[in-house]
């Protein structure tokens, strides 16, 4: 059973020249006036959502994208202001980078939310995979083992600011609080100051090996899965219930899980397929020497870190599979 519908937007200018055969993406550059489109289509399209009953809005955090695809940085800002244009539309994180911040910086920031939009925000967490942007903030993303142990370590620190009163931290990462005297006595813990007043905070996380489902199942972490195919999609949503019950979590099947599809309405399946055609192409250029395009079983690879770069699915192929709709809430994605 659909429990809400949400819609998923990257944070994508208005692009020229779309399509398999238009401007490469490397080869894409904008102004900064062009570049900022993506926050006017932000509020615009967080009004129409929030008229029409939706129940949140999701957005990705991205660095450096002169390319025009994803122009958010910080998502927890971006939600404290279209939270202040809306009545009751949710904003969700998906994601923000977490070897990219500093967890506490990072907790302190949506708490701070939390509490200026009443609980309006959701909490998302990832690990990241674009080597320009979490490279070059200083964390490692090309090292896949060591960027899990530092989010691991830093999810750590998370839930302790967001759940206890005051707590300290002494590992290979981070020392908090730091060893020093402050006002005549030696520091031996901290408190995030505000703390989120909705606890415990709802946090999702994307499903993109299979490693993070034993992970998140354990933590009470709940999962997205996007871009997969049905066997994939069903396979990953009955381990994590698997994984769920080992923690003595008593799930239905897709409880905790947001399954994201992508689609255009059309009059007919043809006029759908003519319209959505080039932006469907562009999308997977963009994304496919990433790794992630995971659209049909045969195309997906086996779960593990993201996959070697593959080339753009053709729409025709994509329709011939089904999708099945396995989960109780679903993220509806638009281009």
């Amino acid at each position: 059973m659909i429990k809400r519908f949400s819609v998923f937007y990257v944070g994508q200018i208005d692009l020229d020249n779309v399509g398999v055969n238009g401007t490469e993406p490397n080869e894409r550059r904008y102004p900064n006036e062009k570049l900022v489109e993506g926050y006017y289509n932000a509020v615009a399209l967080a009004k129409h959502c929030d008229k029409k009953g939706y129940y949140c809005m999701w957005a990705a955090e991205h660095h450096f994208q002169r390319e025009g695809y994803e122009v958010f940085p910080n998502l927890t800002l971006l939600g404290v202001h279209l939270a202040g244009l809306t009545k009751n539309l949710k904003f969700g994180a998906a994601f923000n980078i977490v070897p990219m911040w500093h967890p506490l910086r990072l907790a302190e920031d949506f708490a701070m939310g939390d509490v200026l939009t009443g609980g309006r925000l959701i909490f998302g967490v990832g690990r990241g995979y674009q080597s320009r942007e979490v490279e070059s903030f200083g964390a490692p993303v090309i090292d896949n083992d060591a960027n899990r142990e530092l989010f691991e370590k830093q999810m750590e620190i998370i839930f302790k600011a967001f759940n206890e009163e005051s707590f300290s931290h002494h590992g290979k990462h981070y020392t908090i609080p730091a060893d020093v005297p402050y006002r005549g006595y030696q520091l031996k813990d901290v408190t995030l100051v505000p703390r989120p007043v909705n606890r415990p905070v709802e946090i999702w996380q994307p499903v993109a090996s299979g490693r993070t489902l034993p992970y998140i199942a354990q933590r009470k972490i709940k999962g997205m899965v996007a871009l997969t195919g049905e066997v994939l999609a069903e396979q990953m949503m009955r381990t994590y219930q698997e994984e769920a019950g080992k923690a003595g979590r008593d799930l239905q099947l897709g409880e905790d899980i947001a399954l994201g599809i992508g689609f255009c309405i059309g009059d007919s399946q043809t006029e759908a397929m003519e319209h959505v055609r080039p932006y469907h192409d562009e999308r997977y250029k963009w994304f496919a020497p990433f790794g992630f395009v995971r659209y049909t079983d045969e195309q997906g690879r086996a779960w593990g870190t993201p996959g070697a770069p593959v080339g753009v699915p053709r729409l025709k192929m994509v329709l011939n599979k089904k999708l099945g709709s396995v989960g109780i809430a679903v993220i509806l994605s638009v281009s």
